[in-house]
């Protein structure tokens, strides 16, 4: 091994440990952590997911207790999304000398079929296992940026969780009265089309406790190009993401039917609001303070995404406006932190 080689893993391996000590001063301190939040998203789709999940793991105020790969709707399916997004996810954990400290592991391959046909995956089993642990006190957040395939099985398998667990959707159509008149709210969504049935059931069945970002406020998160530029040149991460989103062009040219994606000057980070409302929250009231939301009844979610109001059901948020400036400027210092430690 050349002597280049050497420095790179202890460099990885220094920044685990950095990264795993942050927790443990937090609670030598006496602090509680402010919550565990298990991360779902389709790594191997849009790249948004791999900024939020690299993000998302030098929070230090949050444990990961499990990452987990999920599909793509089938018109984009490969048959093995899940596996290749917990192989990306993997490489990005690796890449920041991580993958000691977090397994991601792969979620359903296929959607749920019907509400009368489904059967638990080894992720959902381990969603269940998470949010029936006694010795946790830390509140236990589901922080999904695709499908909501596994939390709909691990909640049909023990419904119990519901009261154990609330869920931070980046996802679903836009609410009646909200974003843009441009906007075409009757198209499904395309994180409620990865498993519209999934999406049902823990909209219209469950008691699981919902945080949405719609369409209309996720479309907000704008990265622009100039500052991926900045990003791909700050060290092995940011030259890694970069080259992922640079890939999008060639992806979807694949992909019969689809247009070609035109020039731009931004990128859509759609699922950063995830760290947002997890874990860059003021400490004297821990809540999402910078961004905006409504209260409302948890709708009925229909066969084609749109929603029909429901009297007395149980309350939820839908968020409106995101704090892009402090996401974004807190991801690219912890990004800058982590590559001056590597060296």
């Amino acid at each position: 091994m050349s002597l280049a080689m050497d420095r790179r893993s202890f460099a990885a391996s220094a920044i685990a440990g950095l990264a795993s000590l942050a927790g443990a001063r937090a609670l030598q301190a006496g602090q509680p952590m402010l919550a565990r939040v298990i991360l779902d998203n389709d790594f191997a789709g849009d790249p948004d997911g791999l900024f939020q999940l690299a993000h998302h793991v030098l929070c230090r105020a949050v444990t990961i207790p499990l990452i987990i790969g999920s599909h793509l709707p089938g018109h984009f399916s490969s048959g093995h999304d899940a596996r290749d997004a917990a192989d990306r996810a993997r490489e990005v954990l690796a890449i920041m000398g991580l993958d000691k400290v977090h397994s991601p592991i792969a979620g359903s391959e296929t959607p749920i079929a019907s509400r009368a046909s489904w059967k638990p995956s080894k992720a959902s089993e381990a969603i269940v296992r998470e949010a029936m642990r006694e010795d946790a006190k830390e509140p236990l957040l589901y922080a999904a940026g695709a499908g909501l395939t596994e939390l709909a099985l691990a909640w049909l398998s023990e419904p119990r969780i519901g009261r154990r667990i609330r869920l931070i959707w980046i996802g679903g159509n836009m609410h009646k009265g909200f974003g843009n008149p441009g906007a075409k709210p009757d198209e499904p969504e395309f994180n409620f089309s990865i498993d519209p049935v999934a999406a049902q059931v823990i909209f219209n069945e469950s008691d699981i406790e919902i945080w949405q970002v719609p369409s209309d406020a996720y479309s907000q998160m704008l990265f622009s190009n100039a500052e991926l530029e900045e990003l791909g040149a700050s060290g092995r991460l940011g030259a890694y993401l970069k080259a992922r989103v640079d890939a999008i062009p060639e992806m979807f040219a694949k992909i019969p039917g689809v247009p070609p994606v035109p020039a731009s000057d931004a990128y859509v980070l759609g699922d950063s609001p995830l760290v947002t409302l997890t874990a860059l929250v003021p400490p004297m009231q821990p809540d999402t303070t910078s961004c905006r939301y409504v209260m409302m009844p948890t709708p009925r979610l229909l066969d084609n995404g749109a929603y029909a109001e429901r009297a007395g059901a149980r309350p939820m948020r839908v968020y409106t406006q995101i704090d892009a400036g402090l996401t974004f400027r807190d991801m690219l210092a912890r990004f800058r932190i982590a590559a001056r430690k590597a060296g």
